[in-house]
């Protein structure tokens, strides 16, 4: 019979599985809500919270128990578990599991009779995994931005600066708070790769991916980093450390082993199914696409992230780059902002309470947002002698750039380089509608500058493809303002996975492994069967020459601006 693929989510607050076929057609989906399908948990959105320190976890306990219910779903819909011939997953980034010393000896003798939570309570040092939005770990931050000497040298050497969730900081601080814990630990995995260890019936290896938000793995040297470890480890020290996180395939499609027998007898499993990496929730999206080199997606959320294949490794501190979870040579991309959707909605409420729109329907409107945005001309300039109009617009503290809330309002003029903090020739809030999604778009252009490549002779570098996702992909004049400023050789589209993408890029990365010819590509393999049609949208243009030169004086100009309001805030604390 055809075969079946089988690929994991492990989110912060469910645990979806999803079948596909060969042709990447999805035939089954079953998934575990953490709070309403749990039993003898207490956590709120997946999670329990220790406020005093500032710590957020989840019981390991919990997911066993998901990962149970799952493949009882999947079962009970009638799933022919014989024909899987391979798994992968996703798992939430940077989270951390601390296996005990009888974590093998448990994980190799299950009893098909049992279920996984029956069987390997004893099998952590731990019984917690901290979780992405964990922010105990300020201190350990330090400590590894000033080790190698400043956040640019770690962002370098780790493809990111220090942050709170990132699981060198969380080790450190845990070998501090547990020593005696730390000490027994035997091994420690990430949550994508705990997820395999439970199918492999064995600790399995970290993704090539996933290990880059750890601040651990040396991205150029394709190595742990001696000198970090030295840090996380502390008195326990490097080797230590280097057998508990073990070895890091360099094959995003490694094939880890066949199944764990619990699994085939328990559901049914063929004994020859193979178990495959499983990487972060982050990079399975973008094999969810599949992106390829230069393609760009930016989710429209309530924050805003941008994600981007490229062949080009230019770290810095206020970005994020992983290696590619398939592809040797490409990289992973990455910004998060905390202002987005909640930012651009403060702007429309304002325009439709202007307008005169009371109720709620027509107060959560964009009609007059977008109507507002289109018709002003580009930076706000009626002529091109006119200076452009640009600010920044924060609702939140950001974290690209590092600002508190705030909102800031200047003229540029690109002849003389000239910039002007001021309210004067600003409309408000009319101006503000299209001035807050340039400010958004141009942080994008600013920031992801020099990692694509020219579409052709004479045509300046830029991404091929401008995907857009979350809430705002539904709005025609975001699309229409991000080709303007982002390029796109081949234009703007709306990619609707529904909530399925990091299964789905979990699932795709298993036929792949299992069915590529020597040395295809995942974007080759994957691309040649991925039916766009089902997927994605045409909604804008992209590249256009006037406007993009435009847009490029308006990013210097931008960049002053940052600059300028980076060195005030400095001034005043």
């Amino acid at each position: 019979m055809d075969p079946l693929y089988l690929g994991f989510d492990l989110s912060t607050q469910q645990l979806k599985g999803l079948v596909v076929t060969s042709e990447l057609k999805v035939v089954h989906v079953a998934k575990f809500d953490l709070d309403a399908d749990s039993r003898g948990f207490a956590v709120h959105k997946g999670v329990l919270t220790n406020e005093a320190e500032h710590e957020v976890f989840a019981p390991v306990a919990l997911w066993l128990q998901a990962l149970d219910g799952v493949l009882a779903s999947l079962r009970a819909q009638g799933l022919d578990f014989a024909r899987i011939r391979g798994i992968s997953g996703a798992g939430q980034q940077h989270g951390s599991v601390y296996w005990g010393e009888r974590a093998e000896t448990l994980l190799s003798g299950l009893d098909a009779a049992k279920t996984l939570q029956e069987q390997l309570g004893d099998a952590f040092s731990h019984p917690y995994s901290p979780n992405w939005q964990d922010a105990s770990t300020q201190k350990e931050c330090d400590e590894f931005d000033a080790f190698l000497g400043d956040a640019e040298t770690l962002a370098a050497a780790t493809g990111s600066k220090a942050h709170h969730r990132f699981t060198g900081p969380q080790i450190l601080r845990f070998q501090k708070k547990y020593p005696e814990v730390y000490k027994k630990t035997a091994r420690i995995s990430l949550v994508s790769s705990f997820l395999a260890s439970l199918f492999l019936g064995r600790v399995a290896a970290l993704d090539i991916s996933d290990v880059c938000g750890m601040n651990l793995w040396n991205i150029e040297k394709g190595a742990f980093d001696d000198r970090l470890l030295r840090l996380a480890a502390g008195p326990f020290g490097v080797e230590d450390l280097k057998r508990k996180l073990g070895d890091v395939p360099e094959d995003g499609g490694e094939h880890l082993g066949k199944v764990n027998r619990y699994f085939v007898e328990r559901y049914g499993f063929h004994q020859e199914c193979t178990v495959i990496t499983s990487t972060g929730d982050n990079p399975a999206t973008i094999l969810a696409l599949p992106l390829r080199p230069s393609d760009a997606m930016v989710s429209l959320g309530t924050s805003t992230t941008f994600l981007m294949s490229t062949p080009n490794y230019k770290p810095d501190p206020a970005t994020h780059f992983f290696n590619h979870p398939t592809t040797p040579g490409l990289y992973m991309f990455m910004l998060c902002y905390k202002n987005g959707g909640l930012a651009r909605e403060q702007v429309r409420d304002e325009i439709n309470k202007q307008s005169g729109e009371q109720n709620e329907a027509a107060g959560s409107s964009w009609a007059k947002f977008d109507e507002i945005t289109l018709k002003t001309p580009a930076m706000g300039q009626a002529a091109d002698s006119d200076p452009m109009k640009m600010g920044l617009f924060f609702p939140r503290p950001e974290i690209v750039p590092n600002l508190q809330a705030g909102q800031w309002r200047f003229t540029y003029n690109p002849a003389d380089g000239r910039l002007t903090e001021t309210d004067k020739g600003w409309t408000k809030p009319d101006d503000e509608a299209r001035a807050i999604v340039e400010s958004q778009l141009l942080s994008l252009r600013l920031r992801s500058h020099g990692l694509t490549t020219s579409p052709g002779a004479g045509i300046p570098a830029q991404p091929r493809r401008v995907y857009l996702v979350g809430g705002g992909s539904k709005n025609k004049a975001i699309a229409k303002v991000a080709g303007e400023i982002l390029g796109g050789s081949e234009g703007v589209y709306k990619l609707d996975v529904g909530d399925n993408a990091c299964a789905l890029g979990a699932a795709y990365k298993a036929v792949w492994s299992l069915e590529r010819r020597p040395g295809q590509t995942f974007e080759d393999l994957i691309g040649s069967r991925w039916k766009e049609e089902d997927f994605i949208e045409k909604i804008a243009d992209g590249y256009q020459p006037a406007a993009f030169e435009k847009y490029g004086r308006a990013v210097e100009g931008f960049e002053k601006m940052e600059h300028t309001i980076l060195n005030e805030a400095k001034s005043t604390t």
